[in-house]
């Protein structure tokens, strides 16, 4: 979750930032390394509901509940990586299996009831 900011400016909340991943966003492949959600900025002491929901090539990011972000077809590629084996990123690879990591762009975070559900 990115927290308001003392300037201000509006900070999303769900987006999807993705070294050595690339997405399809609405249609058509992003070369962007971070898509910034639809969702609203929260104070930073106020706790946010997010789910991540994966099924086959389609992701939907919820916040409190909303869809926020849809994207598809995630596969390795992009330019923002460095120092890695050329074996294991070989870019257009569709991403089929991997890890959940949980992260904070740049700030401090809090996880609670974390929870993971297989969807048939």
């Amino acid at each position: 979750m990115l927290a308001d900011a003392e300037d201000g400016n509006p900070r999303p909340t769900g987006n999807m930032c993705s070294p050595g991943t690339e997405v399809f966003y609405k249609g058509k492949m992003d070369p962007r390394h971070c898509i910034n959600s639809s969702s609203n900025t929260y104070p930073w002491n106020e706790w946010v509901q997010a789910e991540l929901i994966v099924q086959d090539s389609l992701v939907t990011h919820k916040v409190n509940g909303e869809i926020v972000l849809t994207y598809t077809k995630t596969q390795i590629g992009g330019g923002t990586t460095n120092g890695y084996n050329p074996e294991i990123k070989q870019d257009g690879k569709m991403l089929t299996e991997g890890y959940i990591g949980l992260q904070a762009e740049g700030q401090g975070v809090l996880f609670r009831e974390i929870k993971i559900k297989r969807l048939k």
